[in-house]
Formats: C-alpha cells, sequence, structure tokens
C-alpha cells in the first residue's frame, strides 16, 4: 500500500479534541459549581455531589475517546 496513511492524524484529532472538550466542560461546571456555593453555601453538599457527578461523566466520555482511538491505532479496522 503506497500513499499517505492519515490513521495516527486520526487517532490524534480524535484523542486532541476529546481532551480539549473535557477539559473546558469539567472547567465551565467547576466554574458554576463555585458560583453557586458562593451564591448559598447552604447547598455546597448537594452541588459538589452533582458536580462530581457530571465531572465524572465527562471524564468518561473521554477515556471513551481516547480507548477507541488506540483500538484504530493498533487494531486497525478499516484497513
Amino acid at each position: 500500500m503506497t500513499g499517505f496513511n492519515i490513521l495516527p492524524l486520526a487517532v490524534a484529532l480524535l484523542i486532541g479534541i476529546a481532551a480539549l472538550g473535557s477539559c473546558l466542560g469539567i472547567a465551565l461546571v467547576g466554574q458554576k459549581f463555585l458560583e453557586g456555593a458562593t451564591r448559598q453555601p447552604e447547598l455546597v453538599d448537594t452541588l459538589q455531589t452533582k458536580f462530581f457527578l457530571v465531572a465524572g461523566v465527562t471524564d468518561g466520555a473521554f477515556i471513551i475517546a481516547t480507548g477507541i482511538g488506540l483500538w484504530f491505532a493498533t487494531a486497525s479496522p478499516f484497513g
């Protein structure tokens, strides 16, 4: 097979975009958590539970994208 193999580029973009989205998502949720905790300190326990739940789901999406990217890189399902 001759030509340019774009699989490493595709994997890098998949992992990079997922990491960027995850970081931005967790940062925005953290910002809103701190704003909410400042406005109503009595709700910190409830807000903290929801923050960690959302952060875990957001980070889980990044981990799944990383796993799929590494699977594409090692198994090459399209080749």
